[in-house]
């Protein structure tokens, strides 16, 4: 998948993966990674969530990276902000109540990037992603985080042949593969979530699951 179909999709206002409310996961969960107040949060492929503002109130720092500029600039205005602008060596940093975003390519970030990280939110990013590069995604974030950190990590369990992703099936099973190496896993939760996603429904899946793990990186 090239970075081309994400800049179209925001482009072109395709963005039914958007969520318009706080994720309830992490409402729910997020006192499982037990973080400080004051920490820095990382929020990977972040678009324009909401639970960035969710993440902020709780009195975090937030950082985001996001590939579209369009994503970046609809997220500060549409919560009335006006972002301070400046570049940060491969990125451009758009900047407003310690809310960071950070506008390029995920796979450019640095481990000194991160270095005030202490716990990443994965809501959309692994399962935004196809086989062949979610491995290379975990292996990245891995290498540039500090270890001990913390990560909710939601994921979506459907038939991968009842639908093309965006959003991909991403099992526990796969979890597990990707990230055994690096990181204590655990499966906090697994919910059947079939009757809440009629979209998914007319497009032919028959099952659905979210799980929600929190991952410790070794």
């Amino acid at each position: 998948m090239e970075k081309d179909f994400w800049l179209r999709r925001w482009e072109r206002e395709e963005t039914a993966f958007h969520q318009g409310e706080i994720n309830p996961y992490l409402r729910q969960y997020w006192e499982e990674l037990h973080q400080p107040c004051g920490g820095e949060i990382f929020v990977p492929l972040c678009g324009k969530s909401l639970d960035m503002l969710w993440l902020r109130s709780q009195g975090y720092d937030v950082l985001g990276v996001e590939l579209s500029s369009v994503a970046v600039q609809a997220f500060f205005e549409e919560n009335g902000y006006v972002p301070k602008l400046s570049k940060h060596q491969r990125f451009d940093c758009s900047e407003a109540d310690r809310m960071r975003i950070l506008c390029g390519d995920f796979f450019d970030l640095s481990r000194d990037d991160l270095a005030r990280v202490h716990a990443v939110y994965d809501r959309a990013s692994l399962v935004a992603l196809p086989p062949a590069m979610r491995k290379r995604y975990v292996q990245h974030l891995v290498s540039i985080l500090q270890p001990a950190t913390q990560i909710l990590l939601v994921t979506f369990d459907y038939p991968q042949n009842e639908m093309s992703g965006p959003p991909f099936a991403v099992s526990a099973a796969e979890v597990d593969e990707l990230y055994r190496d690096f990181a204590e896993i655990r499966l906090i939760k697994k919910a059947d979530v079939l009757a809440d996603n009629p979209r998914l429904v007319a497009r032919g899946v028959s099952r659905l699951h979210e799980n929600i793990f929190v991952l410790t990186i070794n």
